[in-house]
């Protein structure tokens, strides 16, 4: 017997209570109403079991706010490192402006080479400054991508259908998915690998212009030193860099997480 039958049973004989179409009707109703609770209970067990609890809007708001905080932290830290990036070719520029300058009118005296050694210094502590505030704030870019891949990893634990929509690797490829690889000759492509060639080719320059000094105004002397202390500097910049690279990217920001080993 259907439930519309069995309801029009009871509209049939409002006064039996104990009619069989009551009691049919009755049965009935539970059965649906325990099949119903059940399948809804069921449908909450697996969403929770495959999704977890549902966030809490406070939990939420704190989410987001973190994620746009850190997104303008990395943003200041990017403007930094171009800032100063671009002082320092600014510098070197304008400093060898003056050190043509200089040369045409002493006609390479005396006063060119007190003015060289003196600039081309300058310019070479000046580029070794910059670069390891630059390597710093390069760190601390990681740092802020790390820490908001994790807030992103928050999204697709409560939200996994975004999947498909948005960009979601483990931590050994997000640089492949930046474009960016690993490696020695990676060091060559950032601004701190810029700024560390520019020093490496002051430094030997200012170590030229010394040795040909030295040497009694000896051209191959000055170019010989130059070369070998520019490539010496070049090296060891750029072995610097490597290892700061690497040991920012193995630190550890959270407790649960595994200490990473580079993949260069």
């Amino acid at each position: 017997m259907s439930a519309w039958t069995c309801y029009a049973a009871q509209i049939a004989r409002p006064g039996s209570s104990d009619s069989p179409a009551r009691d049919c009707c009755d049965n009935r109703t539970l059965a649906v109403a325990l099949k119903a609770g059940e399948t809804t209970s069921n449908n909450q067990n697996a969403r929770t079991g495959a999704e977890g609890a549902a966030p809490q809007p406070a939990a939420v708001a704190f989410v987001t706010t973190e994620h746009f905080t850190l997104q303008g932290a990395r943003t200041a830290a990017i403007t930094e490192s171009t800032s100063r990036a671009t002082i320092f070719i600014g510098s070197v520029s304008a400093g060898l402006v003056a050190l043509g300058l200089i040369a045409a009118a002493t006609r390479i005296g005396t006063a060119f080479y007190a003015f060289g050694l003196i600039l081309l210094s300058t310019l070479s502590f000046l580029g070794f400054v910059t670069l390891d505030r630059v390597l710093q704030s390069g760190i601390e870019e990681l740092h802020y991508v790390e820490r908001i891949a994790r807030l992103r990893a928050y999204y697709f634990d409560f939200a996994p259908e975004l999947t498909r929509y948005l960009a979601s690797v483990p931590p050994s490829r997000r640089l492949a998915l930046l474009g960016l690889r690993s490696g020695y000759w990676a060091v060559f492509r950032t601004t701190a690998g810029m700024i560390g060639v520019v020093t490496a080719v002051l430094t030997g320059s200012d170590a030229g212009l010394l040795a040909t000094i030295a040497a009694g105004h000896s051209a191959v002397a000055g170019f010989v030193t130059g070369g070998v202390v520019g490539v010496a500097v070049l090296v060891a910049l750029m072995w610097f860099q490597y290892s700061t690279w690497v040991q920012g990217h193995r630190l550890r920001l959270f407790e649960d997480e595994q200490e990473r080993r580079d993949a260069g």
